[in-house]
């Protein structure tokens, strides 16, 4: 039994009034339905085909639902299934009245494109895919979508496109814009074959033999997580390291690498199992009400009842105001900020949730985002981890079992520990909260009874990614869920040495010589007294005992104290000067590297993915290119890093080394014009290498949502209004 869909409520109908489009369209809907008809064969579920194009000309003519079927490119792991649920799609929405149509954009994947020149564009095609959705939908007078939602940029570049133009069109006074989205399938990682297990114990063994326990202790620690393709990355460091000390020569490492490739990704494709920037965003966009939970978590593409419960609901909200992609997400911000907060969601959505706000006409930037995350202290509700068969695929198995209701049961317990709620914001089923929530089947969290990823009792009290500020900066950010408490207590109200690079390529060149901390030690990178004066301010209670000792005896105990901090400094990635590429690559150098990993932490202009480990701190404004404190740092500076208030600032070093901490970073910019001019030179140059069509001039920085300054500047409406439709407070006053 189908939904029949109303007819859209609009004066504006450009398939009515100019004959072009029906002569052109119908053709194209009728060869859909044909395909999907076909593709579908014994699983199609209908009637003899009536869609002829006399049928489809009517409906254009009477204004049925023109829906979109909004898909991506097939190189994409994500989108490989898309065939069968486009074809699903189709074939419902003519059922229920309406005429599909289907297009597609491309989709980066930020894990092909991870360390080279194509990471430069990753953020840019965000807005790419906002400009094409918009120009496509306008071109073909499109009034809804159904969208396939991907992994990385795409689907906050796809929010932020229907919200744009859901403004657009209602501000024109024509029918609000709808649409609803299907996240793909989860990727069930790869493991690693027992045969492969054995070789890589035997290196391991061969590693310990040659005096190198370093080397076998971070294989055993590549090879307890699953196979991803970020842990490729991690492999990829301690194989490198093993070929340098010949543990292995490089046949050897490129058969490794091989072998764990091709067991990494399932042949059907979906979003990967870890939390990084596809999962986050399928979680934040299940928190702006935009998906039906039947489609939310699934472990392979969705049934034809999947689609259906999607696509039928779309009969409740057509030509209601209050369910277009712009109201929904300004009324719903605020369980979206605290889902993907309580969910330990990627960095990177810190850029795309002001996006969304911005496109969709609010007034909004990244303090307004911390001040609704920290309106509340929002629990740690995620129990995820890639080494103890807790990731999202286990989630969407949960799910798929109806022990789990993924975001609705978050949501829940959100509610059940303190955190107001917006349970009568409305969402995509027709809905709001509230009604989803009167259902408490499969709700609660405690209903899963192995190997819970959604809690009901907080691992910590704290979650989510904090804004930083200084004295050298405006804004930084830094996920501090992304820390277990013990490494959050390591850097945290501690004092780091400077390590300067003006560019990723650089500091990676760096990062992969194992030797590097034994080199700044040789190097005397780093003064005495200032080295004396670090560890009175790390360590107080072991300076009496070491303040006198040789430089290298003093150094070394740093090292192995982790007394010793150091501040990587990444400059000249930011949007403006360079795509702003993630920094996941150089992070990953630092945690494959014993030493380094509990000393340093890296500070840039550039952005994290969401599956980063560790002290990154990024996103920094004013970029270096524009003049930012990052473009002044020097190696041997001396920064306070107070990750817990939330700040980040620039020490008088003559004080520090006369063990007092004084933040001051006046006169700096002065004395160091010449350095900063050089370097503005060195970052122009190297901007070159970005093609000029596609680099990001124009848009506001890190802290506007790197968005166009034409959409930021018609960003003026109020969103607290939005917000004022009630909440649940507690768990005792629903």
């Amino acid at each position: 039994m189908t939904n029949r869909f109303p007819l859209i409520e609009n004066s504006v109908n450009p398939y009515r009034d100019n004959v072009q489009g029906k002569a052109n369209e119908p053709i194209t809907v009728a060869g859909l339905l044909d395909r999907s008809k076909q593709m579908l064969g014994n699983t199609y579920e209908g009637g003899v085909p009536d869609w002829t194009l006399d049928a489809i000309y009517d409906r254009l003519e009477k204004n049925a639902p023109r829906i979109a079927i909004i898909g991506g490119s097939s190189d994409h792991p994500a989108h490989i299934m898309d065939f069968q649920t486009s074809a699903r799609a189709a074939i419902r929405i003519w059922q229920n009245g309406g005429v599909p149509f289907y297009f597609s954009t491309p989709v980066m994947c930020d894990g092909t494109a991870q360390n080279n020149n194509g990471m430069s564009y990753s953020l840019q095609s965000r807005n790419a895919v906002a400009q094409m959705i918009v120009n496509q939908l306008e071109a073909h007078s499109y009034h809804g979508a159904f969208v396939i939602q991907g992994c990385d940029k795409q689907p906050l570049g796809v929010v932020s496109g229907l919200a744009h133009l859901d403004r657009l069109r209602q501000e024109r006074g024509e029918a609000p814009f709808f649409a609803t989205f299907a996240p793909a399938h989860v990727l069930e990682g790869g493991t690693i074959p027992a045969d492969l297990v054995t070789e890589l114990e035997e290196v391991s063994e061969n590693a310990v033999n040659k005096g190198y326990p370093d080397i076998a202790e971070d294989l055993h620690d590549a090879m307890a997580y699953i196979l991803q393709c970020s842990s490729n990355t991690a492999f990829q460091g301690v194989l490198e390291r093993a070929v340098e000390y010949g543990i292995i020569n490089k046949e050897e490492h490129k058969y490794f690498e091989q072998r764990l490739a091709v067991n990494t990704c399932d042949g059907s494709g979906g979003i990967c199992a870890f939390n990084g920037t596809g999962n986050s965003s399928r979680h934040i966009v299940a928190g702006f009400g935009l998906v039906h939970p039947e489609l939310e978590l699934l472990t392979a593409a969705p049934e034809q009842h999947h689609i259906n419960a999607g696509i039928d609901s779309l009969s409740h909200i057509i030509n209601k105001p209050e369910f277009g992609v712009s109201k929904l997400v300004g009324g719903n911000i605020r369980n979206a900020i605290r889902i993907h907060s309580a969910s330990g969601g990627s960095t990177n959505l810190m850029m795309h949730i002001v996006s969304a706000m911005l496109f969709g006409g609010y007034k909004f930037n990244l303090w307004d985002l911390d001040k609704l995350h920290h309106e509340y202290k929002i629990p740690d509700l995620f129990n995820y981890s890639l080494t103890e068969d807790r990731d999202i695929f286990q989630l969407a198995m949960q799910c798929c079992d109806s022990d789990s209701r993924g975001m609705e049961s978050l949501f829940y317990e959100l509610i059940q520990n303190g955190v107001p709620m917006d349970v009568h914001a409305l969402t995509v089923t027709g809905e709001s909260w509230a009604d989803r929530l009167d259902d408490e089947e499969s709700l609660s969290a405690d209903n899963v009874k192995e190997n819970p990823i959604i809690l009901s009792k907080p691992r910590r009290a704290y979650s989510g990614v904090d804004v930083l500020k200084g004295n050298f900066f405006e804004s930084a950010v830094v996920k501090i869920s992304g820390m277990p408490t013990p490494q959050l207590d390591q850097f945290d109200k501690k004092a780091a040495f400077v390590l300067y690079f003006e560019n990723e390529e650089e500091a990676n060149r760096h990062l992969l010589n194992s030797s590097l901390v034994d080199e700044l030690r040789d190097n005397r990178t780093f003064d005495e007294d200032m080295l004396k004066g670090q560890l009175f301010h790390n360590e107080p209670e072991a300076y009496e005992q070491y303040k006198d000792a040789p430089y290298d005896d003093l150094f070394d105990y740093m090292a192995q104290s982790g007394a010793l901090k150091i501040a990587i400094i990444i400059a000249g990635q930011g949007p403006e000067a360079f795509g702003m590429p993630e920094m996941f690559t150089p992070m990953q150098h630092v945690n494959a590297n014993r030493k380094m990993k509990k000393i340093g932490t890296i500070i840039s202009d550039g952005r994290y993915s969401g599956v980063t480990f560790g002290a990154a701190i990024g996103h920094m404004t004013p970029e270096a290119l524009n003049g930012g404190g990052i473009l002044y740092l020097n190696t041997g500076d001396v920064l306070y890093l107070g990750l817990r208030e939330n700040v980040i600032e620039f020490v008088d070093k003559k004080a520090f080394a006369n063990g007092e901490i004084v933040y001051s970073f006046a006169g700096v910019k002065e004395d160091r014009k010449a350095l900063a001019e050089e370097r503005l030179v060195t970052i122009k140059k190297r901007q070159k290498i970005i093609a000029a069509s596609n680099r990001m001039a124009g848009h506001t920085d890190a802290a506007n949502g790197v968005v166009p300054y034409a959409v930021s500047e018609d960003a003026q409406e109020d969103y607290r209004p939005i917000l004022e439709q009630g909440t649940m407070k507690t768990k005792t006053n629903n």
